[in-house]
């Protein structure tokens, strides 16, 4: 499900695996290993590079008596070691205890170094899935290698972590039409997966080793912006930051105002709608505005009434131009729900209807072109991650960051030194996040990871900019 679409052999290897997965959702972890079966580590995948660490994820299943793969735990451990060195690499990480989920990270390492490793889990060693972003030649997986990347120069400023597609509410994971194709839920005794997830990222957040100070999230905060759902997620959040803070949102298609009883309590909208989200949140078509040590900070609501696609109001667009046209050259990162350009919408799975529509595409990327501070523009929407070219000559980052809900279930970091920025997108890490990652990765037949995952450039990147004016 690339721009050329999956392989006969992709195709076939998913399909098949997808026929031993239960649409509800992995079973719970058994002991079928104690009736002699084969362990199986596999799903191995090289999540996250950094100038200085390193995070790898996989699983160890093994066929139930039914001939089912099912999860099973085991020990995991990593051998990592320079890749110019003649010595096989040593150990360098092993797993706390037995787990079917393993979430391997490494660092003190050097960075635009050159490293070879290796997973195991119980003398078995992790092979990647039947899958073309982790199949295709040359990728780390594949070699067995990764370099580190070198950070841009100068001190290092601030961090922000850039997430979107909660679904706060959803409670069936990969339906597209109708009951087609087959969706995920959660095991019965777990809490709901969005709660899950959702809780995983701020956690994750606060952590020393991520440490960001501030979020952005770029819509689809609810499943249908319903009255609950939408005092839920914000209930949430806010246990764990301000609004206008520590965390910034703009609304997503899910979240747009809505007809019928359930809503009429709510705030009026266009065309007998009625705005439950814009309530709890911020009014439909209007932009935010955050500035944080000299970096200013954009979110756009792109939402439509009724349909999937984005749009921006005249209104929302003018203020956009007087605020970039008074200060062209002040260091913008831009967010929004919708990604914006061509290249998106022939590539993603629904087509150019399902991004901003052209004319609103093409207005804003030429204020973007006589914005040279704009430097990067964040969505979500299409639940994959991504960047693609725009279609005008500006230096512009179009990134496109995969859910928080499903798999790969994460979040990018963005870090800014004064000479540029690294991008870096990690899987969220709770026991529970990383099942229902493990879970969700057979949405759409097995396919979701050729889609959603992105390539390794895409998903770790250094861009060199001058930000020597910010704090």
């Amino acid at each position: 499900m690339t721009c050329c679409g999956p392989s006969r052999r992709t195709l076939l290897g998913a399909l098949g695996l997808a026929a031993l997965t239960p649409v509800a959702g992995l079973p719970r972890t058994g002991s079928a290993r104690a009736q002699g079966n084969p362990l199986i580590a596999t799903d191995l995948e090289v999540v996250t590079v950094t100038d200085r660490s390193v995070i790898l994820t996989w699983t160890t299943v093994t066929p139930n008596p039914a001939g089912r793969l099912v999860p099973v735990p085991a020990g995991g451990e990593v051998r990592l070691g320079p890749a110019d060195s003649s010595l096989a690499p040593p150990p360098r990480y092993a797993d706390a205890g037995p787990t079917p989920f393993h979430y391997a990270e490494i660092d003190s390492l050097e960075p635009g170094r050159r490293y070879r490793f290796e997973a195991w889990s119980d003398g078995v060693r992790a092979t990647p899935a039947l899958n073309l972003t982790t199949l295709t030649p040359g990728s780390p997986e594949t070699t067995g290698e990764f370099t580190t990347l070198v950070p841009p120069p100068g001190r290092r400023l601030r961090t922000l972590a850039l997430a979107n597609d909660v679904h706060y509410g959803e409670t069936v994971s990969g339906l597209v039409l109708g009951e087609f194709p087959p969706g995920f839920r959660q095991l019965p005794e777990l809490p709901p997966y969005p709660e899950v997830m959702l809780a995983a990222l701020l956690d994750d957040l606060r952590t020393p080793d991520r440490d960001a100070e501030r979020l952005l999230l770029a819509g689809d905060l609810t499943n249908e912006a319903a009255p609950q759902e939408s005092r839920a997620v914000r209930t949430r959040l806010d246990a764990w930051g301000t609004l206008g803070r520590d965390y910034l949102v703009v609304r997503g298609n899910h979240d747009r105002p809505h007809t019928g009883a359930d809503y009429r309590a709510c705030l009026p909208a266009p065309a007998d709608h009625y705005d439950c989200w814009g309530e709890v949140f911020t009014p439909r078509q209007q932009l935010i505005e955050h500035g944080v040590g000299g970096l200013r900070v954009i979110g756009l609501d792109t939402s439509e009434l009724d349909t999937a696609g984005g749009r921006i109001e005249r209104p929302q667009f003018d203020h956009l131009t007087e605020l970039l046209r008074a200060d062209p050259d002040r260091p913008t990162l831009i967010f929004s729900h919708h990604p914006v350009t061509s290249e998106s919408g022939l590539t993603n799975t629904a087509g150019p209807g399902f991004v901003l529509n052209g004319p609103d595409s093409a207005a804003l990327q030429a204020l973007y072109a006589r914005s040279p501070g704009v430097f990067l523009h964040h969505a979500g929407h299409t639940h994959r991650t991504r960047r693609t070219r725009p279609d005008v000559d500006c230096a512009v980052e179009f990134l496109e960051v995969a859910s928080v809900k499903e798999y790969p279930g994460g979040y990018c970091l963005l870090r800014l030194y004064e000479g540029g920025y690294m991008v870096n997108f990690y899987k969220t890490r709770s026991a529970a996040a990383r099942q229902w990652s493990a879970t969700t990765r057979g949405e759409y037949f097995g396919l979701l990871p050729d889609y959603t995952l992105g390539v390794h450039a895409d998903r770790n990147h250094v861009v060199l900019r001058d930000f020597s004016g910010l704090s």
